[in-house]
């Protein structure tokens, strides 16, 4: 009953389709012509400067908006509106898309399609009939789809403590999907086992050293007592190791991030947690051959 793999990939694949619906340059109408869900045809020359310079071309995304013609800002608005990625970490996302697509599909799933963005509604640009009606459409090839699943998803059975630190910002790991982590974990009963906790940061890593030193702490003593902390008293903790470091504690400990599905448009089925459970992991685990090539 999969329908498509995992949640995680489909902000990144509507970014492909959008991309291409807009710019029509990855690949050009003179190239030679694939589907999008192989990211980019496995014979395909093109590194990461050339896409920077495709981006650029359609967007103007490196230069001063002032140097933008109309239509590269009018392109840029809508990508950036539809998909929700945020700006300054769109290219890199983009080369997710195109370079690290190509690997699954060509290398790790013998040339089969995992994604799906069919029954996704796309909104937020300036002609949504438009875009919803030419975006390419596909649908996975549910072997394929399994075979990610099984290799990337969680049941959420964690046997042990677990403490996150997110930061709010995270333009690369958005901070909903620590609501998809929390809800896996939930539906497997085990987020006893799971503190969450966030910060008023804007970076995918590189945090406050004092929030990593305290979080580790924090950590120690809940294996060590199993006293289960709260993110109000890892907050309150925090204040010894910047004595040390200085580098901030930057804690919001009431925040609680929306749901995944808020942040990402859900594929059919794509809203419940976990997204594979361990009956499913249990069954799968008899298909000879399931999973990723190594």
């Amino acid at each position: 009953s999969w329908a498509a793999a995992p949640a995680g990939y489909d902000y990144r694949v509507d970014l492909r389709v959008v991309y291409q619906y807009y710019c029509d340059n990855l690949p050009r109408p003179d190239e030679p012509q694939y589907p999008l869900w192989q990211g980019l045809r496995p014979t395909s020359t093109l590194t990461a400067t050339g896409l920077r310079a495709r981006l650029e071309e359609c967007t103007g995304h490196a230069s001063p908006p002032a140097e933008r013609t109309a239509l590269q800002q009018r392109n840029l608005d809508d990508i950036l509106a539809v998909t929700g990625i945020p700006e300054r970490t769109l290219e890199s996302h983009l080369r997710f898309s195109v370079f690290t697509f190509r690997d699954i599909v060509h290398k790790r799933l013998g040339d089969r399609n995992p994604f799906t963005n069919t029954g996704v509604r796309y909104s937020g640009s300036h002609d949504d009939e438009a875009l919803n009606a030419g975006v390419e459409r596909f649908t996975a090839d549910p072997a394929a789809a399994r075979d990610l699943s099984y290799d990337s998803d969680l049941t959420g059975k964690v046997k042990i403590p677990v403490l996150t630190l997110h930061a709010i910002g995270d333009p690369t790991a958005f901070v909903e999907h620590e609501a998809a982590y929390r809800d896996a974990l939930a539906g497997a009963h085990r987020d006893r086992n799971l503190v969450q906790t966030f910060t008023d940061e804007h970076e995918h890593s590189g945090l406050s050293t004092s929030e990593y030193a305290n979080s580790i702490a924090a950590l120690d003593g809940w294996v060590r007592t199993g006293d289960r902390p709260t993110p109000r008293s890892i907050a309150a903790s925090c204040a010894r190791f910047d004595r040390a470091y200085g580098t901030g504690c930057l804690y919001e400990p009431e925040y609680r991030p929306s749901s995944y599905s808020s942040r990402v448009l859900p594929r059919p089925g794509g809203t419940s947690w976990p997204a594979m459970t361990a009956a499913q992991e249990k069954s799968w685990s008899r298909v000879d051959g399931v999973g990723i090539a190594p």
